[in-house]
């Protein structure tokens, strides 16, 4: 079932498209991110969401019922902001209680819910503190049960975990895609970090110039990018020009300026023969490789320890730059050497040049 449907909603200020014809079906339970660059509209659509902002056209639809004319707080929604927005002067279950005395619920219900939402953020013996003896994580486990305590029909998180630091960042994802599958909410979040996007949706609504470039789950979004931007965007990807050929025994034929490649057919099937396009990989597929039916050779620009393994950069004879990673046991080759790299033909992918 769908719990919220964006039709074509579009928000024009003076000259300026913030959000253009978004069309975005959002299932009853489903944590959705939109995902963006700065300026890319994902804000301005879960402002339009959240009632703050009146879309310039288009409709907002909760479980089918038209509400795009209806008042913020007539929407039931639970809201969760970077900077917490906290009320200093409340304690922490105060501060929970907000919403709930707002609504005039009776107080052994208020008591109940708060003791509930403060067992599901992990805080129940934090209720009498005040927010400035909180930590940042537990601050933000505050804002998520006051925002969540109300039983709210949608809940909006704006950047929640921007203002954190790596490790806690981590934390307070797993905490609330906890919070969310517990309470089956329908969830929708907004970030500009790739890895919080992949690591805590169920599909992403990748935002570009205040449209949806493309929507997916993670690995598809990933692994099957539908353009160069999304590519690009989402993790780092190599490009290499290259001219369709034709099928081939193993798939798709595609000649480069470097070499020869075969593709997945199912990759390149809207590429008729004489056709330009990319050969779209990421750094992960390819490896050093002394033999391989798709392979090119680059010289060594510069290997980056990342970890996990190291980031061989380096570039190809007609200038294109190729970034490939090697595992923990490959042996890492020095500036200035040549390496080819084998590209697996099931992970590559055919894209336009355009966007």
């Amino acid at each position: 079932m769908v719990a919220v449907r964006l039709d074509n909603i579009s928000k024009v200020y003076g000259k300026s498209h913030a959000a253009r014809e978004v069309d975005l079906h959002i299932g009853q339970g489903e944590f959705v991110t939109l995902l963006g660059a700065s300026g890319s509209g994902k804000t301005t659509c879960l402002r339009m969401i959240g009632g703050f902002v009146p879309p310039s056209s288009g409709r907002i639809l909760f479980d089918g019922e038209d509400i795009t004319r209806v008042p913020a707080h007539r929407r039931n929604i639970g809201m969760v902001f970077q900077q917490y927005a906290l009320f200093p002067h409340l304690t922490v279950a105060e501060n929970i209680a907000f919403g709930l005395k707002v609504r005039r619920l009776p107080k052994p219900e208020v008591a109940a819910r708060v003791r509930e939402a403060l067992r599901l953020v992990r805080l129940e013996a934090f209720g009498e503190r005040y927010p400035a003896q909180l930590s940042g994580g537990q601050k933000q486990r505050v804002a998520l049960a006051r925002a969540v305590v109300i039983n709210p029909k949608v809940l909006l998180l704006d950047e929640p975990l921007g203002a954190l630091d790596l490790k806690l960042r981590e934390e307070l994802q797993a905490e609330i895609k906890r919070v969310q599958g517990e309470l089956g909410i329908t969830a929708i979040f907004v970030t500009h970090d790739q890895g919080e996007a992949l690591t805590m949706s169920d599909r992403i609504a990748v935002m570009r110039d205040g449209r949806v470039a493309q929507v997916g789950t993670p690995d598809e979004i990933y692994s099957r990018p539908q353009s160069r931007y999304v590519a690009n965007f989402v993790g780092r990807t190599n490009f290499l020009p290259v001219i369709v050929e034709g099928p081939g025994d193993q798939g798709l034929r595609v000649r480069g300026a470097v070499g020869t490649f075969t593709v997945a057919a199912r990759f390149g099937a809207d590429f008729a023969p004489g056709a330009e396009a990319l050969l779209a990989f990421r750094p992960e597929d390819a490896h050093p490789a002394l033999d391989s039916a798709n392979r090119i050779i680059v010289r060594v620009e510069k290997v980056i320890f990342v970890g996990e393994g190291r980031l061989l950069h380096g570039r190809t004879e007609t200038g294109d730059e190729v970034v490939a990673r090697l595992s923990p046991g490959d042996a890492v080759p020095g500036v200035g050497a040549a390496v080819t790299l084998g590209i697996s033909p099931a992970r590559a992918l055919l894209l336009r040049g355009e966007g």
